[in-house]
């Protein structure tokens, strides 16, 4: 008896499906405030910037943090996104290596060398938002996005 072979159609799905798993690559899921940082855990940092990271969802800030014993830390400062950083008047370019800097922020809940940043102070004074209120970060009036909250009685 003759057999009819499989449609082209039929054999390319699990080859296909293989294809773009193995493609996709890895992912970083997206995370709001409260999964990730304490907002009762506020910190401040001081030190150079070592690297940065111009990337969605987040931008990153590496900066080397002397302790009060000497001893050197490297600590991760998350940002907003790049494009908020921008309105905000940060750009890739105004956060060189070696500047020493000055972060505002909450720390890890897992106890990693990790923080939230809300604002950033630069050599010459200048203090900018690094962060976003919209993703679950206290609202403590630093985020110049934030709506303030209408006065009088509620309806």
């Amino acid at each position: 008896m003759f057999s009819r072979p499989k449609p082209q159609a039929t054999r390319l799905k699990p080859t296909l499906l293989a294809a773009l798993l193995l493609a996709g690559g890895p992912v970083v899921a997206h995370h709001a405030f409260s999964a990730e940082f304490d907002a009762k855990a506020p910190v401040t940092l001081k030190g150079p910037v070592t690297r940065v990271e111009w990337i969605n969802p987040h931008a990153w800030i590496h900066m080397e943090v002397t302790k009060p014993d000497g001893k050197k830390e490297i600590w991760m400062v998350e940002g907003g996104t790049p494009n908020t950083l921008q309105r905000g008047g940060i750009s890739r370019d105004s956060i060189k290596i070696g500047t020493e800097i000055v972060v505002a922020g909450f720390r890890a809940k897992d106890g990693r060398l990790r923080a939230n940043g809300r604002d950033i102070t630069f050599p010459d004074g200048r203090t900018l938002f690094m962060g976003s209120s919209g993703t679950g970060a206290p609202k403590d009036g630093r985020d110049p996005n934030e709506k303030p909250k209408p006065k009088g009685p509620s309806r």
